[in-house]
């Protein structure tokens, strides 16, 4: 029911004009964790990249089944960093926008570049958009309850 209620609302949020701008401290808090996501995701941390997750979260990837709760997000992230033992994040870069936010939730869209190294001097570069819908806690946290990911154009 929540991951039908938390749809419904992202759906609601990027449609329709009904939530609004946020406030300062609405954006500050998001804006907190969008750095907190980009320093996990910088380092390859899987436990604080886990630690911006609700419990019930949901990863929307390309050509790949939904991938529901921490359970399996710690999965997943563990089964991507050991088939790349040897990789090193050289740089990445995250800039979101259209933040909107409704009580205890937000929608956010972003943007974000990686470039690894990888073993035998081997490099990945990719680019990629998400959709993020955010629920506050009731200590005040923002975390992800759902993520939509898909790989973006190459820059020009």
């Amino acid at each position: 029911m929540q991951k039908l209620l938390s749809t419904a609302i992202a759906l609601i949020l990027a449609a329709n004009g009904a939530a609004a701008q946020a406030t300062g401290g609405e954006q500050a808090g998001i804006e907190r964790f969008n750095e907190a996501l980009r320093q996990a995701t910088l380092h390859m941390d899987n436990a604080a990249t886990l630690s911006l997750w609700e419990e019930s979260g949901v990863s929307l990837l390309p050509a790949a089944a939904p991938i529901t709760g921490k359970r399996a997000l710690a999965a997943f992230l563990d089964r991507a960093t050991s088939s790349m033992s040897n990789a090193k994040m050289r740089s990445f870069t995250l800039e979101c926008f259209d933040l909107h936010v409704s009580g205890d939730w937000a929608s956010e869209w972003c943007t974000e570049h990686q470039i690894v190294d990888l073993a035998g001097g081997k490099q990945f570069d990719g680019r990629g958009k998400m959709l993020l819908v955010l629920h506050r806690g009731p200590a005040g946290a923002w975390r992800i309850q759902n993520e939509m990911w898909n790989e973006a154009a190459k820059a020009q």
